[in-house]
C-alpha cells in the first residue's frame, strides 16, 4: 500500500493527482496544513510496527516534519520501513542528510523546482509512472505557478489553474484532473471552466483594487514592508502590490481568520524565506509564510495599526510625469511637498518644502525609492504640480526667491554619506 501525505495547496495536491495516476486506488492520500502534517505522520508511525506492513511506502511531499518526527522517521527506516520525503524549500535542506529524503530547490537543468515536478521525476525514474504529454503540461503549469515563474514568462494558464483549484472543492479538482490526465492527450481547460475563470479574473481585479487602498507601509527591522489584511488571492495581490510599489522590499499579507502571514517579494536581493524563519516559518526566497504568533502580531499588526494607508500615485497626469528632468512633484503627509529634478551636475536633487536635501542621486529611480521609503510620498496630481509652478514663478517675479534653482555640484551622493 502507498501513502501520500502532502500540502493542501496546488503544488501539494498536484503530487496527489500524479500519485493517483501512478497508483490508482492503491494509494491513501491525505492533504495537510503545515501543522497538520505532524499529526498525520505521528499517527502513521503509531499504527502498527513496521514488521506488520513490510511493503508499505510512505511519501511526504511539499512539507517537512518537526525535529522529533524527523528522528522517528529515521529510526523507522533503519528498522526496515520505507519512506520518501520530497521537498523543494531551501529551509528543508538539512533533510538531505538522510538517505530517505530529497530536497532540491533546482532541477538538474537549472529550473526552479516544485514538489509536483520533483515527485513526477521520481516516479518516472523508478518505473512507477509513464510520462505523457498531458502530465508533462500539467506538472509544468503547477511548477510555473508555485515558483512564480508564470509571471515573468507570462504563462497565464498556470495562474488560471490555481484559480480553478480554489474555485471548486479539493475532491472535485482532484477527480477532474486525474480523469483529464488519463484521458486527454494534451492538458486544456474545458469550455465551462474557461467561462468561470474569466469571471473569476474580473472578481480578482476588483478585490485587488480595494486592497490597494488599504495597504500600509512601515519598516520591519531594516526592510521596508507593505502590509495588507486579506483572506483571498494572496499571490495575485502580492504580485500587483509588489510590482506597483517596487520601493517596498516585501509584501506581508495577513489572514487574520486563518492566523497566517504570507510574505512575497519581486526583488532578487530580498529572501523572504529568511524573514519567515525569524518567526518560525519558511518557504521560498520569493514566497514564504508563517503563523501569526505574538511577535508577528506585535510587529505587523499592533505597532503599525495607527498608520494611514498608503496613497496611490496620480494615475492620469500629463505634466507631472515621473522621470521628467524639469522636475517631478510628490506629496507626503502633513501637506509636505517634495520636488525631484535633474541638477546641472547630472545628479537628481531633492527639495523638501523648498529646502534642498544634503544629498542627491544617480538615477531618478533611486531618488523616488528614497522618498517613498522614508517619507511615504506619492506622485502629486497635475493641478497640484501646476499650482506649485505658478507659485514658484510668482515668487521669482516678486524677488521672493532667486531665479536659479540651487545645485549640488560639490555635494556627495546618498551612497557617500
Amino acid at each position: 500500500m502507498y501513502y501520500l501525505y502532502s500540502h493542501n495547496d496546488l503544488d501539494g495536491v498536484g503530487c496527489g493527482i500524479i500519485a493517483k495516476c501512478a497508483f490508482g486506488d492503491e494509494v491513501d492520500i491525505r492533504y495537510n496544513s503545515i501543522s497538520g502534517l505532524n499529526f498525520q505522520v505521528e499517527r502513521y508511525l503509531n499504527r502498527v510496527p513496521v514488521q506488520g506492513n513490510p511493503d508499505d511506502l510512505l511519501f511526504i511531499t511539499d512539507l517537512t516534519v518537526n525535529s522529533e518526527l524527523e528522528q522517528r522517521l529515521d529510526r523507522y527506516v533503519k528498522d526496515g520501513g520505507h519512506v520518501r520525503l520530497i521537498d523543494h524549500h531551501k529551509t528543508a535542506n538539512h533533510f538531505n542528510d538522510y538517505s530517505w529524503a530529497q530536497v532540491d530547490v533546482y532541477h538538474a537543468d537549472g529550473r526552479l523546482s516544485s514538489a509536483t515536478s520533483l515527485f513526477y521525476e521520481y516516479l518516472i525514474k523508478n518505473g512507477m509512472l509513464s510520462r505523457t504529454e498531458s502530465m508533462d503540461q500539467f506538472v509544468e503549469l503547477v511548477r510555473l505557478y508555485d515558483t512564480w515563474e508564470w509571471e515573468s514568462e507570462n504563462k497565464l494558464q498556470a495562474k488560471r489553474l490555481n484559480d480553478l483549484f480554489f474555485m471548486v472543492s479539493l475532491d472535485e479538482f482532484e477527480t477532474k484532473m486525474v480523469d483529464r490526465l488519463r484521458s486527454q492527450q494534451s492538458f486544456t481547460f474545458d469550455e465551462f471552466e474557461e467561462k468561470i475563470l474569466d469571471m473569476e479574473e474580473n472578481k480578482i481585479e476588483r478585490y485587488i483594487r480595494r486592497k490597494r487602498r488599504e495597504m500600509i507601509q512601515t519598516f520591519i527591522g531594516s526592510e521596508c514592508a507593505g502590509i495588507v489584511y486579506a483572506e483571498s488571492y494572496h499571490s495575485e495581490l502580492a504580485s500587483e502590490l509588489g510590482t506597483s510599489h517596487p520601493h517596498l522590499d516585501f509584501i506581508a499579507i495577513l489572514n487574520m481568520g486563518g492566523r497566517k502571514m504570507s510574505l512575497r517579494t519581486i526583488h532578487e536581493h530580498i529572501d523572504v524565506s529568511a524573514i519567515a524563519m525569524r518567526y518560525g516559518g519558511g518557504g521560498h526566497a520569493k514566497a514564504s509564510g508563517c503563523n501569526i504568533g505574538d511577535v508577528v502580531f506585535k510587529l505587523f499588526v499592533e505597532e503599525p495599526f495607527e498608520l494611514e494607508p498608503m496613497r496611490a500615485d496620480a494615475a492620469r497626469n500629463q505634466f507631472n510625469i515621473k522621470g521628467s528632468e524639469t522636475g517631478v512633484l510628490y506629496e507626503s503627509w502633513g501637506d509636505d511637498k517634495i520636488f525631484v529634478y535633474l541638477s546641472r551636475s547630472g545628479q537628481w536633487a531633492v527639495e523638501w518644502n523648498d529646502e534642498p536635501l544634503a544629498f542627491h542621486f544617480k538615477t531618478f529611480e533611486d531618488a523616488e525609492r528614497h522618498i517613498k521609503r522614508n517619507y511615504g510620498a506619492w506622485l502629486a496630481r497635475d493641478e497640484i504640480y501646476v499650482s506649485m509652478l505658478t507659485d514658484h514663478m510668482r515668487r521669482i517675479r516678486t524677488g521672493a526667491m532667486p531665479l536659479a534653482l540651487p545645485d549640488f555640484d560639490g555635494e556627495a551622493t546618498l551612497e557617500d554619506i
